[in-house]
């Protein structure tokens, strides 16, 4: 292993049940990969309340592991390319077991982030790693079945985390949602060392990027920190976060510098130089964000100010993945027959006409008004998620899919991770104000109805907290709304895609 490939030797295939088993090793490891990045939405009340810690500081569960996984996924080629994708994919399934008992064992909100962290770190390199061994261990005729199975765990897991999240949260724990991982990946270590191993991948020693390695984990680290803690420390009026934002900034710019010059660079950024690659990313990018920003409001916003219980908030906003996986099949049958940016506008719109479809929800709304909005737009996520993504590796050359398939993960995830810090902020300041200005035309309540002065007052509040917070969720829906309108547009700056791609390699 000095500075080519090894010589890679054939292993014997698997056949029957011992194939079946190792894809659904594989599969299995990829699904509780995602299910975690979903399974604390609707649990983060039952966490903050647990550890003392307000609903707002408890997104830091989310986006702690949102942006750690981002970090480590566009360094999974290297990985896999100097330690062979089978030794990476055993040591992240083990590290994400390990690091899943600590989250279920954590005492603390400080704790339970720190290990959140380890989990995404672990946890990234195993979706790109399960998906490149689900093409080597299956033959070449059932590849495409194979793919069919593994992508279908990327769909399913999403919509079950809310449920399993909810379910567990109230008639168990939520330290639950972190041990439920484990009988998982013991399956999967089981059957991924006794019928994957054999297949590992060629190795090639590469130098490590330490310098670009660093800078990447200093300014994500910075302006994830910046965003979740700004609404504490009341913005640039506070040192520490004037201080994150410049580490963030110039963190940034080396970043760039130091990847663009390096021989050989921790991340290829030379994909950005074609233009529909670059388009479609930060389409994908504006268009995610809003998209995950409801998906982290609406379960808050159901506990905290509708009385809903953290189950039926995830039964509730998990209508959201129905048609999606209906659709699915539909969105990538049409991609090879229509312009693909008609199909991109099509689904971004449709997201945008839900988000509006939310900005009249009131406190007095049933269980179908809030799922109808949710069902309905996974009529639009396949045109969108598909599109892009055909769009984004049909504009690259086929030697860089690898890396621009990294990238364009990357930033998804951690557009996601910064629009649960801007969302949650938003909520908060737009309460705030429509608080201040409900006060101002309140009229007092009329005497009779048996309410001394103080249960009138106490009454009074919680009217007002309560339609505060609806008019508060509702901008928040109308902002997404803005962030789909410019994802739309932005669209046609990209040339129609030159080639067809495999849409597998995007996962």
């Amino acid at each position: 292993m000095s500075g080519a490939p090894a010589q890679e030797a054939r292993p014997q295939g698997l056949k029957g049940w011992q194939l079946a088993l190792a894809g659904l090793s594989l599969a299995l490891a990829n699904f509780v990969v995602v299910l975690d990045i979903t399974i604390a939405n609707v649990s983060v009340p039952h966490i903050a309340g647990s550890l003392a810690v307000s609903p707002s500081q408890g997104t830091w569960v989310i986006t702690s592991y949102s942006v750690a996984e981002a970090i480590c996924v566009p360094l999974s080629g290297w990985l896999a390319a100097r330690f062979g994708a089978v030794r990476v994919f055993l040591t992240a399934i083990l590290g994400f077991a390990f690091f899943s008992l600590l989250c279920g064992l954590s005492r603390s909100l400080e704790a339970l982030i720190l290990f959140r962290i380890f989990q995404g770190l672990s946890g990234g390199p195993i979706m790109p790693m399960s998906q490149t061994l689900m093409v080597r261990i299956f033959p070449p005729e059932r590849v495409g079945m194979a793919l069919g199975l593994w992508s279908m765990t990327v769909v399913v897991a999403p919509i079950l985390g809310p449920i399993f999240g909810g379910t567990i949260s109230d008639d168990w724990s939520w330290h639950w949602i972190f041990f439920i991982n484990l009988p998982v990946v013991a399956f999967c270590m089981i059957f991924a060392m006794r019928y994957v191993r054999r297949f590992e991948t060629p190795t090639v020693r590469r130098p490590i990027d330490y310098i670009g390695l660093a800078l990447l984990v200093i300014w994500v680290g910075a302006l994830q920190i910046m965003l979740d803690e700004g609404r504490n420390a009341d913005w640039f009026a506070s040192p520490f976060i004037c201080t994150l934002a410049a580490i963030a900034v110039v963190g940034f710019a080396a970043f760039l510098i130091w990847e663009l010059t390096d021989a050989n660079p921790v991340v290829d950024l030379s994909v950005f130089k074609q233009r529909g690659f670059t388009v479609a990313v930060v389409v994908q990018s504006i268009a995610y964000a809003g998209f995950f920003s409801a998906i982290v409001v609406i379960p808050l916003f159901l506990q905290t100010n509708l009385g809903y219980t953290a189950t039926y908030a995830g039964y509730a906003t998990a209508f959201v993945g129905v048609l999606a996986v209906i659709m699915s099949p539909v969105a990538a049958a049409l991609m090879a027959r229509f312009d693909v940016r008609r199909l991109i506008t099509f689904g971004v719109v449709w997201l945008g006409l839900m988000s509006v479809l939310r900005t009249g929800w009131v406190s007095q709304m049933d269980f179908f008004t809030i799922s109808l909005p949710q069902f309905l737009q996974g009529l639009g996520m396949p045109f969108f998620f598909i599109g892009t993504t055909s769009l984004a590796l049909g504009s690259v050359r086929p030697d860089q899919t690898a890396s621009a398939a990294g990238l364009q993960n990357f930033m998804r995830t951690l557009a996601g991770a910064f629009a649960t810090s801007l969302a949650t902020t938003m909520w908060e300041n737009e309460t705030r104000m429509a608080h201040a200005d409900l006060v101002g035309i309140l009229h007092p309540l009329p005497q009779g109805l048996g309410l001394t002065a103080d249960q009138g007052r106490l009454m009074l509040e919680r009217i007002v907290q309560t339609e505060s917070v609806t008019l508060a969720t509702n901008m928040v829906f109308w902002g997404c709304t803005g962030l789909f309108a410019v994802a739309a547009i932005l669209v046609w700056l990209a040339p129609r895609p030159r080639s067809d791609v495999d849409l597998g390699a995007a996962h």
